[in-house]
């Protein structure tokens, strides 16, 4: 397996997890930078690297009424902060193959959204960026079908690539999650994540994705137990005052308690792997 090298961290091949986690969306300065603070403490606590997420746009919303964001350039400039105010690497989605530059600009991982895994035109050119580019796996699709999305990355030069498990979708309205997925995408020989946050929502019911948080930490175990190489964490400081996904971010509170148990399964998992 490869392995992804951003600043200090090592993600693959076995290494410690590491933590991609943040609010949904950028929804001020100050909810942002008070977030950051709060995981760089909890991870620097427990030595867990760590990545700071946030989209900086959210351009798939079930309902046109629903808050997309506060402006691109005024978001990217708040994460640009978080970057150096606490030494974090930054990710962030992209949704047309015209934002890429601008978000290659602050971003330390290009991330791309589900929904749009199989946009050729985009994963070029976030693989032509040469910054690190993680997949989200379509609900809709097999495990093994992410070997086309890393080698459309792969065909610009770009072979810094990580693939992301967040649920298939399991009839209306219900997401599943096969574990047998991180197995087979990790023999693609990328690292894979477990996104254990919107791997629990409700998608699209009544207008809004619902969710049902209290399965989080649950997913995030037996994922970890299968093995794999981050975890993906969506968390807010009160989840029900949340712009997006209200329903299924982990409240951040509850973050230092699932970490640790996190971290221990990590550890007998690598040595046995």
């Amino acid at each position: 397996m490869s392995i992804i090298e951003i600043n200090d961290i090592k993600i693959g091949n076995n290494n410690p997890f590491v933590l991609i986690a943040g609010p949904c969306v950028v929804e001020s300065k100050s909810l942002i930078l008070q977030t950051a603070e709060i995981i760089k403490g909890i991870t620097e606590k427990l030595n867990i690297p760590f990545i700071f997420k946030s989209s900086y746009r959210k351009a798939n919303r079930t309902s046109g009424e629903s808050f997309t964001g506060i402006g691109n350039e005024e978001a990217l400039k708040i994460l640009s902060e978080v970057k150096k105010e606490f030494d974090v690497p930054i990710l962030t989605d992209v949704h047309t193959k015209e934002e890429v530059s601008a978000v290659a600009s602050v971003a330390d991982v290009i991330q791309i959204p589900a929904f749009l895994c199989r946009q050729t035109e985009l994963l070029i050119e976030a693989g032509k960026s040469q910054k690190v580019v993680n997949v989200k796996k379509g609900q809709f699709l097999a495990p093994e079908d992410m070997k086309f999305a890393a080698d459309k990355i792969k065909s610009t030069g770009n072979e810094k690539i990580l693939l992301t498990e967040r649920g298939t979708t399991f009839g209306y309205h219900n997401l599943v999650v096969d574990m047998r997925s991180l197995v087979i995408m990790r023999q693609l020989g990328y690292p894979v994540i477990m996104d254990a946050t919107h791997s629990v929502q409700i998608p699209s019911a009544g207008g809004k994705s619902g969710g049902t948080r209290e399965f989080i930490p649950y997913l995030a175990q037996a994922a970890t137990a299968v093995g794999i190489d981050g975890l993906f964490l969506e968390t807010h400081p009160n989840p029900a005052l949340a712009l997006s996904d209200a329903e299924s971010q982990l409240p951040l509170s509850d973050l230092e308690k699932l970490l640790a148990q996190i971290k221990r399964i990590d550890e007998v998992t690598k040595a046995n792997l």
